[in-house]
């Protein structure tokens, strides 16, 4: 159990529930999937409310995350999908994430993570409320993003010598390969342990693992991480696509 993380829970939960018509609040990843570590995975959680967001609740709802206990609040986001919206992948949701509030959509994987595994906080269970993700959505979202998204940021260099573009980069092009190659989804667990095969570099997996589960970390100089992952990841993707 993670005494900080459920206390944490609940607090968000309260805050939040005389802001806005809560019908339920699920959590995803992580936190759905045994895989969670305190401290160090993000909070990711999706509420469906029976209205569209208001101005006043957009504040309210600003304020009820700050209000929450630091460090581990910093990890906590969450989408708030109007019930009468949740059929379209295309529509921005308010989102609270990376200590600001701004919109996005839900994708088609955190519709299908949902699907697959929600931890209940609230309500009732996704089947009945949210739509079904077919396959063909998934695959399209995933080269769309490879595409789209990943790719571009291969360019630049700079981004790669942060921790956060090293470890979500490389991670998220493991998962997108085995779900075009499979059609499943895996968690970055599962991604660190398949990395091999993929050809990943094992001093930037190391060093990836460690900043997750505490291991050893490698020695390592962030610039030789940087061009070592970036390559990857662009060599990756290409083989992906």
């Amino acid at each position: 159990m993670h005494g900080a993380t459920e206390r944490l829970l609940k607090d968000f939960l309260q805050g939040v529930e005389p802001i806005v018509p809560l019908v339920a609040v699920w959590a995803h990843g992580s936190l759905a999937t045994g895989d969670y570590q305190e401290g160090r995975s993000d909070l990711d959680l999706v509420a469906v409310i029976d209205s569209p967001v208001t101005m006043e609740q957009w504040r309210r709802i600003k304020a009820a995350h700050r209000a929450l206990d630091r460090p581990l609040a910093a990890l906590l986001h969450c989408s708030y999908l109007a019930r009468e919206e949740l059929a379209d992948h295309a529509v921005e949701h308010v989102t609270w994430a990376h200590e600001r509030i701004f919109r996005r959509p839900v994708t088609a994987i955190t519709r299908r993570e949902l699907h697959e595994g929600a931890r209940l906080l609230y309500g009732p269970p996704p089947a009945g409320l949210l739509p079904a993700v077919s396959d063909a959505e998934v695959t399209a979202f995933v080269r769309a993003d490879l595409r789209d998204y990943w790719l571009p940021k291969t360019r630049g260099r700079r981004r790669w010598l942060r921790d956060i573009w090293v470890d979500l980069g490389v991670l998220t092009v493991a998962r997108a390969t085995v779900t075009l190659r499979d059609g499943r989804l895996i968690t970055k667990k599962e991604a660190l342990d398949v990395l091999a095969e993929l050809g990943a570099p094992e001093t930037v997996v190391a060093d990836i693992r460690a900043r997750r589960y505490g291991t050893p970390p490698p020695v390592l100089s962030r610039f030789r991480r940087g061009r070592l992952a970036r390559a990857f990841v662009r060599s990756s993707i290409k083989g992906a696509l």
